[in-house]
Protein backbone atom coordinates (compact mmCIF):
# COMPACT_ATOMS: atom_id res chain seq x y z
CA UNK A 1 0.00 0.00 0.00
CA UNK A 2 2.52 2.37 0.91
CA UNK A 3 4.56 2.13 -2.22
CA UNK A 4 1.45 3.10 -4.15
CA UNK A 5 0.72 6.15 -2.26
CA UNK A 6 4.76 6.92 -2.86
CA UNK A 7 4.17 6.31 -6.82
CA UNK A 8 1.40 8.55 -6.55
CA UNK A 9 2.67 11.20 -4.45
CA UNK A 10 5.60 11.38 -7.07
CA UNK A 11 3.89 11.53 -9.75
CA UNK A 12 1.51 14.52 -8.98
CA UNK A 13 4.87 16.40 -7.68
CA UNK A 14 6.49 15.50 -11.62
CA UNK A 15 3.08 16.67 -13.07
CA UNK A 16 3.03 19.60 -10.89
CA UNK A 17 6.51 20.26 -12.07
CA UNK A 18 6.29 19.66 -15.56
CA UNK A 19 3.31 21.99 -15.22
CA UNK A 20 5.22 24.80 -14.21
CA UNK A 21 8.21 23.76 -16.38
CA UNK A 22 5.81 24.72 -19.02
CA UNK A 23 4.34 27.50 -17.86
CA UNK A 24 7.72 29.53 -16.34
CA UNK A 25 8.78 28.92 -20.39
CA UNK A 26 6.00 31.02 -21.58
CA UNK A 27 6.10 32.87 -19.23
CA UNK A 28 9.99 33.80 -19.89
CA UNK A 29 8.82 33.64 -23.78
CA UNK A 30 6.17 37.04 -22.82
CA UNK A 31 9.01 38.64 -21.08
CA UNK A 32 11.87 37.98 -24.12
CA UNK A 33 9.10 39.38 -26.34
CA UNK A 34 8.87 42.51 -23.75
CA UNK A 35 12.36 43.00 -23.49
CA UNK A 36 13.15 43.26 -27.38
CA UNK A 37 10.48 45.69 -27.91
CA UNK A 38 11.36 48.11 -25.25
CA UNK A 39 15.09 47.67 -25.90
CA UNK A 40 14.55 50.06 -29.76
CA UNK A 41 13.18 52.85 -27.63
CA UNK A 42 15.79 54.86 -25.81
CA UNK A 43 12.98 56.35 -23.14
CA UNK A 44 12.45 52.47 -21.70
CA UNK A 45 16.13 51.21 -21.90
CA UNK A 46 16.33 51.02 -18.23
CA UNK A 47 13.02 49.44 -17.87
CA UNK A 48 14.13 46.74 -20.49
CA UNK A 49 17.37 46.73 -18.74
CA UNK A 50 15.47 46.08 -15.33
CA UNK A 51 13.58 43.47 -17.25
CA UNK A 52 16.32 41.32 -19.15
CA UNK A 53 17.54 40.79 -15.50
CA UNK A 54 14.41 39.32 -14.50
CA UNK A 55 14.45 37.44 -17.49
CA UNK A 56 17.83 36.19 -16.90
CA UNK A 57 17.07 35.04 -13.24
CA UNK A 58 13.90 33.30 -14.80
CA UNK A 59 16.05 30.95 -17.18
CA UNK A 60 18.26 30.04 -14.06
CA UNK A 61 15.65 29.12 -12.31
CA UNK A 62 14.02 27.54 -15.13
CA UNK A 63 17.40 25.17 -16.15
CA UNK A 64 17.51 24.38 -12.20
CA UNK A 65 13.95 23.10 -12.57
CA UNK A 66 14.64 21.56 -15.47
CA UNK A 67 17.53 19.45 -13.98
CA UNK A 68 15.35 18.74 -10.48
CA UNK A 69 12.39 17.56 -12.86
CA UNK A 70 14.76 15.19 -14.87
CA UNK A 71 15.89 14.15 -11.49
CA UNK A 72 12.21 13.72 -10.37
CA UNK A 73 11.18 11.95 -13.49
CA UNK A 74 14.19 9.43 -13.69
CA UNK A 75 13.19 8.32 -10.03
CA UNK A 76 9.70 7.86 -10.62
CA UNK A 77 10.56 5.71 -13.62
CA UNK A 78 12.36 3.85 -11.51
CA UNK A 79 10.04 3.15 -8.51
CA UNK A 80 7.29 2.10 -11.57
CA UNK A 81 10.00 -0.56 -13.15
CA UNK A 82 11.13 -1.73 -9.90
CA UNK A 83 7.93 -2.13 -8.20
CA UNK A 84 5.67 -3.32 -10.96
CA UNK A 85 7.34 -4.14 -14.27
CA UNK A 86 10.40 -6.03 -13.13
CA UNK A 87 8.09 -8.37 -10.79
CA UNK A 88 5.68 -9.08 -13.92
CA UNK A 89 9.31 -9.91 -15.73
CA UNK A 90 10.65 -11.82 -13.27
CA UNK A 91 7.35 -13.61 -12.61
CA UNK A 92 7.00 -14.52 -16.77
CA UNK A 93 10.59 -15.49 -16.61
CA UNK A 94 10.20 -17.95 -13.57
CA UNK A 95 6.83 -19.27 -15.02
CA UNK A 96 8.41 -20.13 -18.51
CA UNK A 97 11.02 -21.59 -16.88
CA UNK A 98 8.42 -23.99 -14.57
CA UNK A 99 6.40 -24.84 -17.40
CA UNK A 100 10.05 -25.82 -19.37
CA UNK A 101 10.71 -27.95 -16.18
CA UNK A 102 7.37 -29.06 -16.27
CA UNK A 103 7.68 -30.58 -19.84
CA UNK A 104 10.46 -32.09 -19.02
CA UNK A 105 9.40 -33.80 -15.91
CA UNK A 106 6.17 -34.39 -17.61
CA UNK A 107 8.10 -36.44 -20.56
CA UNK A 108 7.90 -40.51 -19.41
CA UNK A 109 10.86 -41.03 -21.27
CA UNK A 110 13.24 -39.04 -20.44
CA UNK A 111 15.63 -41.06 -18.35
CA UNK A 112 15.39 -43.71 -21.00
CA UNK A 113 16.34 -40.93 -23.77
CA UNK A 114 19.62 -39.79 -21.40
CA UNK A 115 20.64 -43.39 -21.17
CA UNK A 116 20.65 -44.10 -24.94
CA UNK A 117 22.39 -40.50 -25.65
CA UNK A 118 25.42 -42.41 -23.06
CA UNK A 119 24.45 -46.08 -25.03
CA UNK A 120 23.56 -47.42 -22.10
CA UNK A 121 21.38 -49.72 -24.18
CA UNK A 122 20.72 -51.98 -21.52
CA UNK A 123 19.93 -49.30 -18.61
CA UNK A 124 17.53 -47.50 -21.14
CA UNK A 125 15.51 -51.00 -22.11
CA UNK A 126 15.07 -51.38 -18.71
CA UNK A 127 13.56 -47.17 -18.50
CA UNK A 128 11.56 -47.77 -21.14
CA UNK A 129 9.92 -51.29 -19.77
CA UNK A 130 9.52 -48.94 -16.53
CA UNK A 131 7.43 -46.10 -18.30
CA UNK A 132 5.41 -49.43 -20.01
CA UNK A 133 4.13 -50.42 -16.58
CA UNK A 134 3.28 -46.50 -15.49
CA UNK A 135 1.59 -45.94 -18.94
CA UNK A 136 0.36 -49.48 -20.65
CA UNK A 137 -1.48 -47.45 -23.20
CA UNK A 138 1.72 -45.50 -25.08
CA UNK A 139 2.80 -47.86 -27.42
CA UNK A 140 6.39 -46.10 -28.12
CA UNK A 141 7.64 -47.77 -24.66
CA UNK A 142 7.82 -51.26 -26.98
CA UNK A 143 8.70 -49.55 -30.17
CA UNK A 144 12.09 -47.93 -28.53
CA UNK A 145 12.93 -51.01 -27.23
CA UNK A 146 12.63 -53.32 -29.89
CA UNK A 147 14.63 -50.51 -31.87
CA UNK A 148 17.26 -50.87 -29.75
CA UNK A 149 17.55 -54.59 -29.75
CA UNK A 150 17.40 -54.89 -33.67
CA UNK A 151 19.43 -51.70 -34.04
CA UNK A 152 21.74 -51.59 -31.70
CA UNK A 153 21.91 -54.53 -30.14
CA UNK A 154 21.38 -56.07 -33.45
CA UNK A 155 18.87 -58.77 -31.84
CA UNK A 156 16.32 -58.76 -34.30
CA UNK A 157 14.61 -61.69 -32.29
CA UNK A 158 14.95 -59.96 -29.17
CA UNK A 159 12.78 -57.15 -31.02
CA UNK A 160 9.94 -59.89 -32.54
CA UNK A 161 10.03 -61.14 -29.01
CA UNK A 162 9.34 -57.58 -27.51
CA UNK A 163 6.65 -56.41 -30.35
CA UNK A 164 4.73 -60.00 -29.43
CA UNK A 165 4.63 -59.55 -26.17
CA UNK A 166 3.70 -56.05 -26.83
CA UNK A 167 1.22 -56.93 -29.34
CA UNK A 168 -0.51 -59.62 -26.56
CA UNK A 169 0.04 -57.34 -23.57
CA UNK A 170 -3.58 -55.61 -23.81
CA UNK A 171 -6.56 -54.37 -25.94
CA UNK A 172 -4.79 -51.62 -28.10
CA UNK A 173 -6.45 -49.28 -30.01
CA UNK A 174 -7.21 -50.11 -34.06
CA UNK A 175 -3.82 -47.51 -34.81
CA UNK A 176 -2.06 -48.74 -31.71
CA UNK A 177 -2.26 -52.44 -32.89
CA UNK A 178 -1.79 -52.06 -36.28
CA UNK A 179 1.22 -49.85 -35.94
CA UNK A 180 3.18 -52.79 -33.83
CA UNK A 181 1.72 -55.48 -36.16
CA UNK A 182 3.52 -53.60 -38.91
CA UNK A 183 6.62 -53.09 -37.04
CA UNK A 184 6.44 -56.70 -36.56
CA UNK A 185 6.03 -57.57 -40.63
CA UNK A 186 8.51 -55.25 -41.08
CA UNK A 187 11.56 -56.77 -39.25
CA UNK A 188 10.56 -60.38 -40.21
CA UNK A 189 10.77 -59.23 -44.26
CA UNK A 190 14.08 -57.30 -43.80
CA UNK A 191 15.90 -58.79 -41.42
CA UNK A 192 14.98 -62.17 -41.80
CA UNK A 193 13.62 -62.00 -45.75
CA UNK A 194 10.89 -64.29 -44.66
CA UNK A 195 7.84 -63.73 -46.53
CA UNK A 196 5.49 -66.01 -45.33
CA UNK A 197 5.45 -64.75 -41.83
CA UNK A 198 5.17 -60.88 -42.91
CA UNK A 199 2.56 -61.68 -45.25
CA UNK A 200 0.67 -63.98 -42.55
CA UNK A 201 1.08 -60.80 -40.09
CA UNK A 202 -0.43 -58.81 -42.77
CA UNK A 203 -3.02 -60.55 -43.86
CA UNK A 204 -4.12 -60.45 -40.20
CA UNK A 205 -4.36 -57.01 -40.13
CA UNK A 206 -6.51 -56.54 -43.10
CA UNK A 207 -8.80 -59.59 -41.57
CA UNK A 208 -9.01 -57.32 -37.96
CA UNK A 209 -9.09 -54.09 -39.41
CA UNK A 210 -11.43 -54.41 -42.43
CA UNK A 211 -12.50 -51.03 -44.54
CA UNK A 212 -9.59 -49.13 -43.08
CA UNK A 213 -6.55 -47.51 -44.24
CA UNK A 214 -4.66 -50.11 -42.35
CA UNK A 215 -6.10 -52.71 -44.59
CA UNK A 216 -5.14 -50.98 -47.70
CA UNK A 217 -1.72 -50.46 -46.42
CA UNK A 218 -1.53 -53.88 -45.31
CA UNK A 219 -2.68 -54.97 -49.09
CA UNK A 220 -0.18 -52.46 -50.47
CA UNK A 221 2.57 -54.08 -48.35
CA UNK A 222 1.53 -57.91 -49.71
CA UNK A 223 1.59 -57.01 -53.25
CA UNK A 224 4.93 -55.50 -53.02
CA UNK A 225 5.87 -58.62 -51.00
CA UNK A 226 4.56 -60.86 -53.88
CA UNK A 227 6.17 -58.75 -56.58
CA UNK A 228 9.59 -58.99 -54.71
CA UNK A 229 9.08 -62.65 -54.55
CA UNK A 230 7.83 -62.57 -58.09
CA UNK A 231 11.39 -61.22 -59.17
CA UNK A 232 13.41 -62.75 -57.46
Amino acid sequence: MLKYIAIAVLTLLVAVSWYKFDQSGKDAEKLRVEVEKLSYDPDTEEEARKLKIKLNGMEGERIFSGILLTFLSAGLAGIVFATQILPLLANKVSKAVYENNEKVEADPFHDARVLMAQGEWDGAIESFKLAAKKDPSNRMAWTEIAKIQRDHLENPPAAIATLREAIESQDWEIDDVAFLMFRLADIYEQDFHDHANARTILTQVIELFPETRHSANARTKIHELDAHIHNT
